[in-house]
């Protein structure tokens, strides 16, 4: 069997970037981003959801990537209580797309329900998600007593997946690895990595070994719950050297399964916000080569709209049904 024949699960685009259509303005810069309009605009989160189902995707992340105890309690002054509410029904706001979604269409696929666990660092407003740099002086304990409280609010609200993700240091992962096996030992999961470049995580470490080290370690912990390891919130130039180098000299049963959300190919800085649009790639011509390197999980993050994703969709069933 060629890699190109083994099932593809299409994921959801930019949550914050799709959102902007219902709310009419960029939430870039916001200290809670998206996640305020959990409690400000619900109707707005629940409307962004059903886009991305209408465009294909078969898996829909929560909107919680910022949704943290502290977070709320800072910038929206709710109690620890009302804060673990409102992330249980931001996750319902999900579940109501696909309800509404499922009666509206002829799918007979359920599309996942996937808790977007963002890093550690994405709480901080200091840009170390995209640097790593508090793997220098936070715990592994400090980062998985952290992360606990949301993941059981978004497990008891009910999520097929948890999708830990813009892990930008090897340091969060292995404790998110290890949280999962002994926490969580019924829990499938996947966890995305943030790089700088087409060869190394944000905080500097090598993808490839790193990659290695975390899915040989959860077969050795007995966690057949890992689904999936990659990438998000990256450019997307960098994926196809980051997948050749984790898969390109392993056998087809030895491959590990690659998941890919990347961002547009625009980029971002605080003076000038999002430029390079005109120079873009789209994603969906990057999905044949994705595919043949691995991966089994293919959407969208930062400036990737619903339309994008219909597009990837329509690439991947290409691919699946030998039409393209």
């Amino acid at each position: 069997m060629t890699s190109s024949r083994l099932p593809v699960t299409v994921l959801d685009g930019g949550f914050a970037t799709q959102l902007s259509v219902h709310v009419g303005k960029h939430v870039d810069g916001d200290p809670l981003w998206s996640a305020r309009f959990n409690a400000t605009n619900p109707n707005a989160v629940y409307k962004t959801h059903l886009d991305f189902l209408e465009a294909g995707a078969q898996c829909i992340m929560t909107n919680t990537y910022q949704a943290s105890i502290e977070g709320y309690g800072e910038y929206l002054d709710l109690s620890e209580a009302a804060s673990i509410q409102l992330i249980k029904s931001t996750v319902k706001l999900a579940h109501m797309a696909r309800t509404k979604h499922l009666a509206e269409s002829d799918i007979r696929e359920i599309p996942l329900v996937v808790a977007s666990i963002g890093p550690y660092g994405a709480h901080l407003h200091d840009g170390s998600e995209y640097t790593g740099e508090y793997a220098d002086y936070v715990s592994a304990d400090t980062i998985q007593k952290w992360h606990r409280s949301r993941i059981d609010a978004c497990l008891e609200a009910g999520v097929d997946v948890l999708g830990i993700e813009t892990i930008p240091c090897k340091m969060e992962a292995d404790a998110m690895l290890e949280m999962m096996t002994e926490d969580y030992p019924h829990v499938k999961f996947w966890i995305s990595f943030q790089c700088k470049d087409s060869g190394h995580l944000a905080r500097g470490e090598n993808f490839a070994e790193t990659v290695s080290y975390i899915w040989n370690k959860a077969k050795l912990l007995g966690n057949d719950n890992l689904i999936a390891l990659g990438v998000n919130c990256v450019h997307p130039q960098f994926v196809t050297p980051l997948f050749r180098a984790v898969n390109e000299k392993r056998s087809p049963v030895e491959r590990i399964p690659l998941i890919v959300y990347p961002n547009s190919g625009e980029v971002y800085s605080v003076e000038t916000g999002w430029q390079g649009k005109e120079d873009c790639v789209p994603l969906e011509q990057y999905v044949p080569q994705w595919i043949d390197l691995g991966a089994r999980f293919i959407g969208g993050c930062c400036r990737t709209y619903a339309r994008d994703i219909k597009r990837i969709k329509q690439a991947v069933t290409a691919l699946q049904t030998g039409t393209l």
